[in-house]
């Protein structure tokens, strides 16, 4: 059985036996296929090399693709109906922008099969099977609708208003259809005249959607409200919190939270951490409190022992959380522990997964 330099490892290869970090913790199992992900892993825990199966460093021919060919077949249903809406949504926002009816039964049906697997949705680590930056809107729409079905749900809400605040998140956005394109993908900062042609996308979405049956008021008025803030700072009314729809304080957190921890036209992506962190600070006077201490504390609800990549992009595994600071858990790296609590300067860069 050959030992591999890790340097040299190639997608689609099978390790010959376990694979141990230096404190004997098990990283990989004997017999795993490995992606563009593990070789990332083995390299951030300074794996010099590992056993595979194949005599020569490539599996014998035909094989990878027979493990395509499986990886294919064992898709989850979630990716596959992520991918439904998502061309779903596509043709909604076209329709959208030529005045055309919108297909609600089709949109409602769609969002139903997608929320059939929400267990599937994690919302500190679930990223997108090849995104891009012309999709975004597209995207972010999804991920503000399944997460605000999770807010909603660890918030107590009724059953009966699930569905219509995934719907909710889903359309809240739906007044993008009509803003020029070349203002979204501009890369540079926007102009005084240029935002507020996108500040119009809230009362143009309410007006795409007042007439529709189907959708509940709340949904409605998501669209017009989901940029208000408690105090009244936000657009396009300056309403107060008290004026302010629940689905709209639902979507607003969870809308903050996907345009943020994802790649915009004009902003990189941020720690998913570090948002949270944020959303904590301005939870006072901008967006729920309550709303988003139950986002924080739930969705940090990740098992001792998960992968992370600190922002010093050292490897280590979460050992133990305070949930008096849920964003900032303890971090065994290498046998070194990282206390996030301490270590202000540091943060959790990115969620792996479980070793």
């Amino acid at each position: 059985m050959p030992t591999v330099a890790v340097s040299q490892l190639k997608y689609g290869e099978k390790l010959g036996d376990n694979v141990t970090t230096k404190l004997g913790n098990v990283l990989f199992n004997k017999g795993k296929i490995l992606n563009e992900r593990d070789l990332e892993i083995l390299k951030a825990f300074f794996i010099a090399s590992v056993y595979i199966e194949s005599k020569n460093g490539i599996e014998p021919e035909g094989a990878i693709e027979d493990v395509k060919v499986k990886e294919v077949a064992s898709v989850p249903p979630f990716y596959i109906e992520y991918q439904n809406m998502l061309k779903l949504l596509k043709r909604v926002f076209l329709l959208a922008n030529g005045g055309q009816p919108l297909p609600i039964l089709d949109i409602r049906n769609g969002l139903e099969a997608l929320i059939q697997h929400i267990d599937t949705y994690k919302v500190l680590t679930f990223t997108p099977k090849n995104r891009s930056l012309q999709d975004y809107i597209y995207h972010k729409s999804i991920m503000v609708s399944l997460t605000s079905y999770c807010l909603a749900r660890w918030h107590g809400l009724p059953q009966k208003d699930l569905m219509q605040i995934a719907l909710a998140g889903l359309l809240h956005d739906i007044g993008i259809s009509k803003v020029d394109s070349t203002i979204l993908e501009k890369k540079g900062r926007l102009m005084e005249s240029e935002m507020e042609e996108i500040k119009q996308h809230t009362l143009i979405g309410y007006q795409i959607l007042k007439n529709i049956s189907g959708i509940n008021e709340g949904v409605k008025l998501t669209a017009v409200q989901h940029h208000e803030r408690e105090d009244g700072s936000g657009y396009p009314l300056g309403v107060k919190g008290d004026k302010l729809h629940i689905y709209a304080k639902i979507v607003a957190i969870a809308d903050i939270y996907n345009a943020m921890t994802n790649e915009r036209h004009h902003k990189t992506a941020m720690s998913p951490y570090l948002v949270l962190e944020q959303l904590f600070t301005e939870s006072f006077g901008k967006v729920d409190p309550t709303l988003v201490q139950v986002f924080i504390n739930k969705s940090t609800q990740i098992s001792n022992g998960t992968l992370v990549r600190l922002s010093d992009n050292r490897v280590g595994e979460i050992i133990f959380s305070d949930r008096s600071q849920p964003t900032r858990p303890w971090v065994n790296v290498n046998g070194t522990i990282v206390n996030l609590t301490i270590e202000r300067s540091l943060f959790i860069q990115e969620v792996i997964g479980q070793v």
